[in-house]
């Protein structure tokens, strides 16, 4: 019994220590495959040829004269925007004219009940009649005393008592003409008239209103914008530049000599006219900082209206300014970048500062200079210190890129 336990114990040990040996053979097997799959994968890359550098256009920066635009908000208002308000109480008869309506100066718009007023004009000539006759009566008085007097019937103090009472008959005449003057005037207000030419506005009076003249809200507004004025404001450090741009011993003669402007109007389309700045107001807004500027542009076809919005754009001109193409740069984390070309053609991205924009080139006041190179396209798969082939940039590129 015990010479057959222990055999079993022995042909066991030598099946297991088989086992392990095969084991090992495997993982030696496993290991070498493995190693030589690396060494071939290491040894085709080393193979492969490199790609080549690619093609790209480069320009060298050259300074240039260049203008850049800014623009800034403005409000339109025709050359006259009036209230059209009563001038006299009553109730609204008609309403002669529709809103949006074009009229002319002296159409009439409104006309109140002038019924009281007409009477209100009978009542001061009948009062003006009543004065008349005082005035001959006293003056028939005047004339029965003076020869009495002269012959001594009577007193003088009769004689001067009748001239005393002559004189306020006369005065009387005098009131009673100016009653029917005003009577006349506020029956004249009953036809409410245009004063200008113009567009109007809101109706917010229907017929049948009781209107007066200490309303808060007019009858209408008219405007007369055959030409309208545009008013902007500029910052005093802009306004201090925009002056400095134009010959002229004053601030009229700069005017003078300033050249037409644009509007942009709400939906960022040109207006198409060019206008004139004519005006700058005679101080800055102390809350803003700010001083206010109009510009004058024609509307012969009425497009604009008064409460109109939009933009004025100013040319402002740069000497030896630095022009990179808008093409030529990446926008990164709220950064602009070009890439640069060393002597080696190796790219490296360049952080620049924009100043403004010229058509499509942006005005460069750091980052790169004069004589530097960039890169024009393709610039979306350039990495920092990849190597490029350059290709100088046409003729037609350069003149584009001065533009």
């Amino acid at each position: 019994m015990n010479f057959q336990n222990t055999t079993n114990k022995i042909f066991k040990n030598e099946n297991v220590q088989q086992i392990k040996t095969n084991i090992k053979m495997k993982n030696v097997i496993i290991t070498s495959f493995i190693l030589a799959l690396v060494l071939s994968s290491c040894a085709d890359k080393q193979q492969a040829p490199a790609p080549a550098a690619p093609l790209l256009p480069v320009l060298a920066i050259q300074n240039s004269n260049a203008v850049t635009d800014a623009e800034y908000p403005a409000s339109i208002q025709g050359t006259v925007d009036v209230e059209i308000r009563p001038q006299v109480s009553g109730n609204l008869d008609r309403v002669l004219v529709d809103e949006g309506a074009y009229v002319n100066k002296g159409q009439t718009l409104f006309k109140i009940n002038e019924r009281p007023f007409r009477e209100q004009l009978n009542n001061a000539l009948a009062s003006l009649h009543a004065s008349e006759a005082a005035l001959i009566n006293a003056q028939l008085e005047v004339d029965k005393l003076t020869p009495l007097v002269q012959n001594k019937v009577v007193s003088d103090y009769q004689l001067k008592t009748a001239k005393a009472s002559q004189k306020i008959a006369a005065a009387n005449i005098e009131q009673a003409r100016a009653m029917v003057e005003s009577a006349k005037i506020n029956l004249g207000y009953t036809n409410v008239t245009a004063p200008v030419s113009g567009y109007i506005g809101r109706l917010p009076k229907k017929q049948g209103s009781l209107v007066s003249a200490s309303d808060i809200e007019p009858l209408t507004k008219l405007s007369d914008v055959h030409e309208v004025f545009v008013y902007f404001s500029l910052g005093e450090t802009d306004f201090i530049k925009f002056k400095s741009q134009y010959a002229g011993n004053t601030l009229g003669d700069k005017i003078k000599k300033l050249p037409p402007v644009t509007l942009i109007l709400a939906d960022n389309t040109d207006y198409g006219k060019s206008g004139k700045i004519d005006m700058v107001d005679g101080q800055f807004d102390k809350t803003t900082g700010a001083i206010t500027l109009r510009a004058t542009f024609p509307n012969a076809s009425g497009t604009l209206r008064s409460g109109n919005t939009g933009k004025i754009r100013l040319g402002i001109n740069h000497d030896d300014a630095i022009l990179v193409p808008q093409s030529a740069t990446i926008e990164m984390q709220d950064k602009v970048f070009v890439f640069t070309l060393n002597k080696e053609n190796k790219v490296n991205k360049m952080p620049i500062t924009i100043i403004g924009k010229s058509g499509t080139n942006y005005l460069i006041s750091d980052g790169v200079k004069s004589g530097d190179q960039i890169v024009l396209s393709g610039i979306d798969k350039l990495q920092e210190d990849q190597v490029i082939q350059p290709q100088k940039a046409t003729a037609v590129a350069q003149i584009i890129t001065k533009k």
